[in-house]
């Protein structure tokens, strides 16, 4: 399986950010080709204190080729554009990588 983990700063307006990623975002990422599973939450902490980032998105496919290709299908760039309508530059933080599952 292959992942994408996008981590969000906080913004300058959570509630416009959070209204834009439920209604416009999240249904366009959730259209990307061959996506196995899609996850984000609201970051917290146990304490009550501010988290370091303010939302965590995990995107899965099944394959390295799969996910570069999804990312440049249309649905993938039509995501990656929408980025700038609620993130400000330098706002997110993106890590890629091939999982491994341990065995328990």
């Amino acid at each position: 399986m292959y992942r994408m983990t996008v981590i969000y700063d906080h913004p300058a307006d959570p509630e416009k950010f959070l209204k834009h990623y439920r209604e416009v975002h999240a249904p366009l990422a959730s259209q990307t080709p061959g996506l196995r599973s899609f996850q984000w939450s609201v970051s917290e902490m146990p304490d009550g204190s501010r988290p370091p980032h303010f939302v965590v998105a995990v995107l899965d496919w099944d394959s390295k080729d799969e996910a570069l290709a999804a990312l440049a299908s249309p649905a993938g760039q039509a995501g990656a554009e929408d980025i700038a309508n609620f993130v400000a530059p330098g706002g997110l933080s993106m890590s890629f990588s091939e999982v491994i599952t341990f065995p328990l």
